[in-house]
């Protein structure tokens, strides 16, 4: 056993004898938010020394023609990163911790701790059209799961840290503790409890501190309330949340088709060109598809719609009023293409700065359509801000996330009511036609989604390989009655799986159907197994989900079910083993 080794026993002992659970899990949510907080500032210092490599590199006389070129270089940099050093695949940020969560019991890859960093800064470097906020929430859980691997957390207190890694990573992105917080609650799907709130709070509070001593006091994205809410704007606002709902569907939709295109595509140099190409052709013709597209957000914010001109072959017609609102609803609609064709070619980021990107440009589109009409006149400014909320609702499905994180990074809650109608309108559209955000629309197609519901939650971490009971008589379809009478008389069970040379069930045998028959003698050599078996209805597979076990027992209302596999027989599951590990690990994952 090497020292270093032996040094963490002894701290883990030492920890043990000094410190309660919860003080240490206090401790523990300072340090994470420590560490959440400097992935935040080395992942935004990297993308900013990337962005200045570049442009010193790039002649300014090529104007917008190289932006065809970089974003397929920064791609390629990032894929041979992956290939070459971190060799192992990289997925996406929050996608990544929630199936660590639902599968990996909080375990994730120790590459993590760095990977992100490395391929986000090329792919947003170099002009990739997605976000940073993934990466950063990627890296910082990853040193959230180191810390509770190191010091041997259990379950609960392991998702515990990673929720408040989550929260510090969100809030030193945004400079926004209580959003981050509600972001963990709604997306992570944590519970908020009285034993979670301290920690998350911690957490959160010291990566705001730690982003704040490094990354100064300004938040990404400014913004001052000129005009308060007025009441006869509330039907506006409503109407902006239905269209903000709609635009979510849209992005939800679009990113899973261009998803499944790419998923056609054999070779990872095959995805790279297709969408390294399109996307190049996409931002030469519309640059403010270029990157993060922050600053672009913050000039819509102002009431600054030059992002939509610059370097463009519309720059002629940047004084016409209409050229801009069709450039609003062109970059509306290519945003998440150029976010799915970034990802499709071996892009690593996240969704939720182009989320913001989609609002606030719906947001302004949206007033502007209103205040041509001469109808009434709104505060545009107001409405591309809110907009970013409808969008973060409706794609992410944070409702309170969108309220909160808009109502801080604006300095007030000037607008808090009209956050609320716009926020709830576009998260009850949604709903309607998505009933899983883009974060969790896969994981609940493998019925890996852990959600709100504490009994879905742990019949989905339950594994039915593990309930599988082998101590079950097997008999040969040719064997006689003589031979199963010895079987049930060195047998505790009441049924017995009939299988062929191969393995494969071919009946079963109850115990109350032959009953009447083990104390004939004379039958004994007469009747064979095959004559007295029966082939049962209901049967399990050990791929299914435990829901589908239960639903299986409900419906048969049989105590023990036979487990199949392709058609051979592995044991059987019994409706009393299943109620008591479901007890154990109710107990396992719940928070007092």
């Amino acid at each position: 056993m090497n020292s270093s080794h032996q040094i963490w026993i002894r701290l883990h002992r030492w920890r043990l004898k000094h410190f309660s659970e919860r003080g240490f899990l206090t401790l523990l949510s300072f340090l994470v938010g420590i560490l959440s907080g400097l992935a935040a500032v080395v992942i935004k210092n990297t993308v900013r020394f990337t962005q200045q490599m570049v442009h010193l590199l790039v002649s300014s006389e090529v104007h917008n023609y190289i932006y065809f070129a970089l974003p397929i270089l920064g791609i390629f940099l990032a894929i041979l990163v992956v290939k070459y050093v971190v060799r192992s695949e990289v997925r996406h940020g929050i996608p990544t911790v929630l199936h660590a969560i639902s599968k990996q019991k909080g375990k994730i890859q120790n590459h993590n701790l760095y990977s992100s960093v490395l391929t986000s800064s090329l792919t947003v470097g170099f002009g990739g059209s997605v976000g940073l906020e993934g990466p950063t929430v990627a890296t910082g859980t990853a040193w959230g799961s180191w810390l509770a691997k190191t010091f041997r957390l259990n379950y609960k207190n392991t998702i515990l840290v990673l929720a408040c890694a989550c929260a510090g990573a969100m809030a030193a992105i945004f400079k926004a503790p209580i959003a981050a917080i509600v972001f963990s609650v709604e997306v992570i799907m944590i519970d908020l409890t009285v034993f979670s709130l301290v920690p998350l709070l911690l957490a959160s509070a010291t990566a705001v501190v730690v982003s704040y001593f490094f990354l100064g006091q300004d938040v990404l994205y400014p913004f001052q309330v000129v005009q308060p809410f007025e009441l006869g704007d509330l039907p506006y606002y409503i109407v902006l949340g239905i269209i903000a709902g709609f635009v979510s569907v849209y992005f939800t939709k679009m990113y899973l088709f261009i998803d499944g295109l790419f998923e056609k595509l054999k070779t990872r140099w095959s995805k790279l060109m297709a969408g390294g190409v399109t996307l190049g052709a996409l931002i030469f013709l519309f640059p403010s598809l270029y990157g993060e597209g922050y600053e672009a957000i913050n000039d819509c914010l102002a009431g600054d719609l030059g992002y939509l001109f610059d370097n463009s072959f519309f720059y002629s017609f940047r004084e016409e009023i209409w050229v801009a609102m069709l450039l609003l609803a062109a970059v509306v609609v290519l945003k998440i293409v150029a976010t799915s064709l970034t990802f499709g070619a071996g892009g690593i980021g996240g969704i939720f700065a182009p989320t913001l990107f989609m609002g606030v440009n719906t947001g302004m589109l949206f007033a502007m359509f209103v205040n041509r009409l001469g109808i009434r006149e709104i505060t545009s400014n107001n409405f591309a801000l809110i907009g970013m909320a409808g969008l973060i609702a409706g794609v992410l499905h944070a409702p309170l996330t969108g309220i909160f994180l808009i109502a801080d990074i604006s300095g007030g809650y000037l607008l808090f009511v009209p956050l609320m109608v716009t926020a709830t309108f576009s998260y009850l559209i949604v709903r309607t036609f998505t009933p899983n955000s883009v974060y969790h629309i896969q994981l609940a197609r493998r019925k890996e989604l852990l959600t709100h519901d504490k009994d879905a939650n742990v019949l989905q971490m339950m594994d039915v390989r593990k309930l599988i009971e082998t101590d079950f008589e097997v008999l040969s379809p040719n064997a006689k009655l003589r031979d199963l009478t010895v079987a049930i008389s060195r047998n505790h069970r009441n049924l017995f799986p009939v299988c062929d040379e191969q393995g494969k069930m071919v009946g079963m045998v109850k115990m109350d159907d032959v009953r009447s028959l083990i104390f004939n003698h004379e039958l004994y050599d007469k009747v064979k197994v095959s004559e007295l078996m029966y082939m049962p209805e209901y049967f399990i597979d050990p791929n299914d989900s435990m829901e589908l076990v239960t639903k299986k027992f409900e419906v048969s209302e049989r105590y023990n079910l036979a487990v199949l596999e392709n058609g051979k027989y592995l044991g059987f599951v019994s409706r009393a083993r299943v109620f008591t590990r479901y007890r154990k690990q109710i107990i396992h994952v719940s928070h007092v």
